[in-house]
């Protein structure tokens, strides 16, 4: 892996973020109520959690490339201002963010990897298990601000535009890992976790359309199901619509590396003008928030 996927002898990982901006487009502008949800493109690891992590180095290496969904952000959120993207800041081996907080919610927990995870993507141990005191420092320090701060910019969009469009960023690996529940080996490019309160059928239909119509392959919540959506505003709030959009791997990135393949400023921009499509039916949308 090169460096900025990896970890350094100390145990401290070069996130993504830190790279140089390599995604030369022209992104169409989406309108200030979509947000962007990016939780896993960070490979950073603060040297104390390293320090608690059993994996030696290559380990560990070998670990962030199968988990990390690598360059997340250039594919989905590269400059749109700040305040509409949440991004984890650490690994999703730190703590993930994606995960419910209780682990009696959580069905990866019974695979030790709820928010914080204690086996790898194959079972290894990835750290020992943690005193319920240090455990919710990681979730006090990490999970608690991130869910805070996507709350709090969902609400800013509703206040401001009256509705808001949440977009659950990831990629996913080609093959299955080991820890997924879903094993079947014909992956497509291109999966679409919807919620059925908040993911208008309209928008899911346009966009399975138009990523369909750029030559992709599509499943709707397979192999991965749902779509992100605050608590406060979970089956309460009908003008706030959701989606998740996984990218295969194997359409952006070497898959050994993580590194990009020359075609990735064409993929991010093929997503960006997917992801206005649906916007756009959102506008067109009779019933509800979604039109200006």
């Amino acid at each position: 892996m090169s460096s900025k996927d990896g970890t350094d002898v100390g145990g401290v990982g070069a996130a993504n973020s830190s790279a140089p901006n390599l995604c030369c487009f022209d992104a169409p502008v989406l309108p200030d109520w979509v947000l962007f949800n990016v939780p896993h493109d960070s490979t950073f690891i603060p040297p104390l959690e390293r320090s608690r992590f059993l994996l030696n180095d290559a380990e560990l290496n070998v670990e962030l490339l199968r988990m990390t969904d690598h360059w997340t952000f250039d594919l989905f959120a590269e400059g749109i201002p700040e305040r509409r993207v949440l991004r984890s800041p650490v690994s999703r081996l730190v703590v993930d963010v994606e995960r419910f907080e209780e682990d009696s919610l959580e069905i990866m927990a019974s695979r030790g990897m709820g928010a914080v995870y204690e086996r790898t993507s194959d079972g290894q141990q990835l750290r020992p298990p943690l005193p319920a005191a240090q455990r919710q420092e990681l979730m006090n320090t990490w999970h608690l601000p991130h869910h805070y701060r996507l709350t709090e910019a969902v609400q800013r969009a509703l206040d401001d535009h009256g509705h808001a469009l949440l977009i659950d960023a990831h990629s996913f690996p080609s093959r299955p890992l080991p820890c997924d529940w879903d094993q079947q080996p014909d992956r497509p490019d291109i999966c679409i976790g919807t919620d059925d309160f908040h993911t208008p059928p309209q928008l899911a239909d346009a966009l399975a359309g138009a990523f369909g119509t750029a030559g992709w392959t599509v499943k709707l919540n397979s192999p991965f199901a749902g779509a992100l959506v605050p608590m406060r505003n979970y089956r309460q709030e009908h003008n706030l619509a959701a989606v998740m959009i996984e990218v295969n791997r194997a359409l952006y990135v070497d898959e050994t590396t993580g590194d990009r393949l020359p075609c990735f400023a064409s993929v991010a921009k093929a997503i960006r003008n997917v992801i206005l499509s649906g916007v756009r039916v959102l506008n067109l949308r009779d019933e509800g928030g979604f039109h200006d």
